[in-house]
């Protein structure tokens, strides 16, 4: 049997999907229909159901309306049909979410991930689906077209209007749409295709340069994980972009990826160097492509099979997102897209992030991942005094154990023959592949690498301990100093972050700083510093005058009520860290080096 769906565009002015959903051999005590709670790669309850407008039943043979009641708060049931029947839901969606993650329309274009819009009949979660996808109707819109990766359906052509097929509801919800008049680029790797469709407008757009580079870094990741054919693994691959004045971040697939970047940060025709904007696309581009290993086949054993109405706990996600921060920027490094300064700058710039904030003393990364439902998707003011991300400290342990393996190689293993081991046991056991228990990541870096480092993983994961880069890096011929951070006042010498705008609104206060201990905290709005007025602009330069220890007061609104703090400033900085190529490095450590970074220059 095959799951039909339909999606119209049917008002892109008011962000309006029209969708249908056509049953046959439906369920004799009444069909149910469910729509995911959450999206696989985004670790939150986001009820798309919410969107769900107008939804009716229907007879297709009679054209007979039937009773529908909706039972929670995504799931339907409807009236029984008579045997033989065929059963048609009718419903509007309302798509206006400017993400990766659900679905958006407006008269510019149109996006949608299928856990968003398309009810999944309970029971029929393995029979074929297919989809229709309608052109909007209106004149405007007759140069739009489609990028997607799910197979076209004899008669379609690919990138155009029509039939699309999916083995399963599975791989329906894993292949994002997106619709509209975008530019798009081609590259191959090792005869596989990608392509990536930008919409939103990027003046002087240097296209030549994005794919070479793109495939500069695909190339590298599957270098990493088939040194011998070098070949991903599917037959073609999407990068789905949007460029936004403001906006980042980006969602896994198994044959795709949908980004959201400023547009800033894509190149353009005449740019020389690489700027830092555009060294960030391509680690998100990077990050994504990595997840089609590590996420999408590689995956947590709670991950081997999906429940889509309820929260899916794993203590894995600094394995599974940590390890892929880790090679993002790596795979930028060792296809010679970073010099190795610049791969150290981003991995002192993570080291920083994580040891200024307390959070990583109060919470492990294991309980990090496994509150990332109710914690890391869900930050408040008080996130950096109590969490930690498994990203990036995750980051920082695959950094570590990477160096201890090769250190104690000589530099014959590394972190890399741990993936390759794991990227085989998937490939062996095909579709019975049971995923990662907890239990099995310590024995698997010994088999692979012959090092026994239990002791150090559970450290490192279980408790709140972490690498110590100081003893680690000198011997990869890299300096390490530590600086104190007076680059933001406000920070160093207050122990604030301040919301973005013109008022000096506290964000966040941070654990043991001056403001804490004064009684200042977030939401407070700062309006004079020792009789001066202090707005977001003038704050830094007026703490400035103010050396380490001093005291100063400070008046604030609070509720509207204005409060008067004593404020002792910090006597020490918070500290900054900075790694640098050693030129005075050995040999051997610069071999060490050269071995960690690959062709970095």
């Amino acid at each position: 049997m095959t799951i039909g769906y339909g999606i119209l565009p049917a008002d892109p002015g008011a962000h309006i999907f029209q969708v249908t959903v056509e049953v046959d051999q439906t369920d004799p005590q009444g069909q149910r229909f469910m729509l995911p709670a959450w999206i696989p790669g985004s670790y939150l309850i986001r009820d798309f159901a919410r969107h769900i407008v107008r939804l009716r039943a229907l007879d297709a043979a009679t054209g007979r309306r039937l009773r529908i009641e909706k039972i929670d708060k995504h799931t339907w049931r409807c009236a029984p049909l008579a045997p033989g029947g065929r059963l048609t839901l009718a419903y509007e969606v309302y798509a206006n979410d400017l993400s990766v993650r659900s679905a958006h329309l407006d008269t510019t274009r149109g996006f949608f991930n299928a856990s968003s819009v398309f009810l999944l009949p309970i029971g029929h979660e393995r029979e074929e689906c297919r989809v229709d996808v309608f052109a909007p109707r209106a004149r405007r819109y007759r140069n739009w077209r489609l990028a997607t990766a799910l197979a076209p359906a004899s008669g379609t052509r690919l990138g155009h209007f029509g039939r699309y097929l999916a083995a399963n509801y599975d791989e329906l919800i894993d292949c994002p749409v997106e619709l509209g008049e975008f530019v798009s680029g081609r590259f191959a790797v090792q005869g596989v295709e990608h392509e990536i469709a930008i919409s939103g407008r990027v003046p002087r757009l240097d296209l030549t340069r994005l794919t070479q580079d793109l495939s500069k870094v695909c190339e590298s990741h599957a270098r990493l994980f088939e040194p011998r054919t070098r070949r991903p693994p599917f037959e073609r691959y999407w990068f789905l972009t949007m460029a936004v004045d403001e906006g980042y971040g980006g969602l896994e697939h198994r044959r795709s990826t949908a980004l959201l970047c400023p547009r800033e940060q894509l190149p353009h025709t005449g740019m020389k160097a690489s700027t830092e904007g555009y060294r960030r696309f391509l680690g998100l581009a990077s990050h994504e492509y990595f997840h089609a290993w590590n996420v999408k086949r590689i995956r947590p054993a709670a991950f081997a099979n999906y429940d889509l109405e309820r929260e899916n706990y794993t203590t894995l996600l600094w394995l599974f997102e940590g390890f892929t921060s880790y090679y993002d920027d790596l795979a930028l490094c060792r296809a010679g897209l970073l010099t190795a300064n610049q791969y150290l700058d981003a991995l002192a710039t993570t080291l920083t992030t994580v040891l200024q904030r307390s959070g990583r003393l109060k919470q492990s990364l294991a309980e990090s991942s496994f509150d990332a439902w109710i914690k890391y998707y869900r930050p408040d003011e008080n996130a950096p005094n109590s969490v930690v991300s498994y990203y990036q400290k995750g980051a920082l342990v695959a950094a570590g154990l990477d160096l201890l393996i090769r250190q104690r190689t000589a530099g014959r293993r590394s972190l890399d023959d741990l993936m390759r081991l794991l990227w085989r046991r998937y490939k062996r056991a095909g579709s019975s592949y049971p995923g990662v228990a907890d239990e099995e990541l310590a024995p698997a870096i010994r088999e692979a690498t012959g090092v026994d480092l239990a002791r150090t993983v559970r450290a490192w994961t279980r408790e709140m301990r972490e690498p110590d880069f100081a003893q680690l890096l000198p011997a990869f011929g890299v300096q390490v100093d530590r600086l104190a951070a007076l680059d933001s006042p406000h920070f160093a010498l207050l122990g604030i972050r301040l919301a973005s705008g013109a008022e000096a609104r506290i964000s966040q206060v941070f654990d043991g700083g001056p403001a804490q201990l004064a009684g200042l905290s977030a939401g407070d709005q700062l309006v004079a510093l020792d009789g001066l007025r202090a707005s977001g602009g003038r704050l830094d330069a007026l703490l400035a005058r103010y050396r380490p220890g001093e005291r100063l007061e400070l008046l604030a609104f609070r509720r509207d009520e204005l409060l008067r703090f004593d404020v002792r400033l910090s006597t020490r900085a918070p500290e900054k860290w900075k790694l640098t190529v050693d030129p005075k490095a050995s040999v051997r450590a610069r071999r060490q080096r050269a071995g960690w970074l690959g062709s970095a220059r």
